[in-house]
């Protein structure tokens, strides 16, 4: 296996080649995996999860009406954070039909979900379906395609004007940013179904939309002052995407970054732009299965309870092919994206050397010429 230790994302501009054997390669770990059993439906899990989370989303919405304690609605404000990213992951599954056995009842369930959190499902599985499809390519995965971002040497260079100058220092403003990502879901889902020019799907979301937030609205007014309502929800929404945020920005940023030339096989592709954060019962319930980010992607189906059990089955698969699979813990996580975005962006500061809370790098990754021989 490579070392993974020494960090430069490389794009390769090669010709799209497949890996002599890779499809039977790939074969056999489905195959391990079906085994296992661990594509089954886990209806009684689900049940239960989406039972404790709307009775967590109760408990806030009781705590609003019944005390009158600003504070502690402060604080409530900071658990319906928590309560809406946990909404988040049950919506994550059934878009990914990984809830119930029928189709038709998982896009119910996203539709709930949706709802509750006032976004478009419909948005929400075009951009991540595009995401799973090509996972850091900077040319169409929507999660590298922000404007005020750059995640690499070539993208940074090619900013102007005032995002040219902001980039330059992305590092820093990179988690404040994330406090905005409630208001980027709901501008971008609002944006989508606008422009959809199909009234079956953009009516029936937008209306879902405007119902929670009327009801969001709604009972915050009731509950509380203007003041204080104001507060709640820039608390709240602040937080919520600050979690969610957190969670997702492990899963690939600072790992190989890839282009439409990519000529990778689909096992390398999703292993090798994907890092895993470890896991344990805390990291587990809060990240909702998304630490498991590797065999999320090679298996987007596989229901939650079962990514942990496949892991070691995939870490295998992968260290037998060569193939580098890397996962670290939480904290190291956050500190290599940074420290990656800092790096990218050196070319807009003119030689300026990375601050000591960033460190110097030492990132994971692989060139991507040597792992597409195994």
């Amino acid at each position: 296996m490579q070392d993974l230790t020494n960090h430069t994302p490389n794009r390769t501009k090669t010709r799209p080649t497949t890996p002599s054997g890779a499809v039977a390669e790939f074969a056999e770990l489905p195959r391990m995996i079906r085994e296992h059993g661990l594509l089954d439906r886990q209806i009684r899990y689900y049940t239960l999860k989406i039972v404790s989370t709307l009775s967590m989303l109760i408990l806030s919405i009781t705590l609003l009406i019944v005390v009158d304690n600003f504070w502690i609605q402060i604080a409530n404000a900071a658990f319906l954070a928590f309560v809406f990213g946990q909404i988040g992951y049950i919506g994550h599954d059934a878009g990914h039909l990984g809830i119930c056995r029928s189709v038709r009842g998982n896009r119910l369930i996203g539709y709930g979900v949706c709802m509750l959190l006032g976004m478009s499902q419909t948005w929400w599985l075009t951009q991540h379906n595009q995401h799973h499809r090509t996972p850091n390519d900077l040319d169409d995965d929507p999660h590298t395609l922000i404007p005020v971002f750059a995640f690499s040497e070539e993208k940074a260079s090619s900013k102007r004007g005032i995002i040219r100058f902001l980039a330059a220092y992305q590092a820093f403003y990179f988690v404040p940013m994330l406090t905005f990502e409630s208001l980027a879901l709901r501008f971008s889902s609002t944006q989508f179904l606008v422009g959809a020019r199909r009234p079956k799907t953009c009516v029936p979301e937008l209306g879902l939309m405007a119902l929670h937030f009327a009801l969001y609205f709604g009972l915050l007014f009731y509950a509380l002052n203007p003041w204080q309502a104001l507060v709640f929800a820039l608390v709240h929404q602040g937080l919520f995407g600050l979690y969610y945020g957190m969670v997702f920005a492990p899963n690939h940023k600072g790992m190989l970054v890839l282009d439409k030339d990519n000529p990778l096989d689909f096992v390398r592709t999703q292993v090798l732009t994907t890092r895993n954060v470890k896991p344990n019962f805390l990291v587990d319930f809060l990240y909702g299965g998304l630490n498991y980010q590797i065999e999320h992607h090679l298996f987007t189906m596989m229901p939650r309870n079962r990514l942990g059990k496949a892991r070691p089955i995939v870490k295998e698969f992968c260290r037998q092919r060569g193939i580098p699979y890397y996962e670290t813990g939480t904290l190291r996580s956050y500190r290599e994206i940074l420290s990656h975005m800092h790096e990218v962006s050196a070319v807009l500061r003119k030689g300026s050397q990375p601050p000591a809370m960033f460190g110097s790098g030492n990132l994971p990754t692989a060139k991507s010429g040597v792992n597409a021989a195994g």
